[in-house]
């Protein structure tokens, strides 16, 4: 989803489709945890609103609930996700990072 921007402020060219999708999430950084609210998020990454936002390329995990209507299964599909926050900013009073998900489990 999200990637680094280029040098002079180029955004880079996104490489998968982003689904608006407002969902809690616990959130375990290195410098503790937070809980936190999607954006959006993509094959690769998601977009995350919070109070407290984890410094720009630090690992982050935290596991998703994705709703049964979206994976297009009976249950509710449970993720586990490890990846790395590649900015932030504040958009209409709100604190937003985006990060790129390196690995992702599926939690039976």
């Amino acid at each position: 989803m999200a990637q680094r921007q280029k040098p002079g402020g180029e955004n880079p060219v996104r490489t998968a489709v982003r689904f608006p999708m407002r969902l809690a999430i616990h959130v375990r950084t290195e410098q503790g945890e937070l809980d936190a609210m999607t954006e959006n998020i993509s094959a690769n990454g998601l977009l995350f609103v919070s109070d407290t936002l984890p410094e720009i390329d630090s690992r982050i995990e935290f596991t998703i609930a994705m709703p049964s209507e979206v994976m297009g299964s009976e249950t509710d599909v449970t993720i586990h996700c490890i990846g790395r926050v590649v900015r932030h900013y504040l958009q209409g009073g709100e604190k937003k990072a985006a990060a790129v998900i390196d690995e992702y489990f599926l939690k039976a």
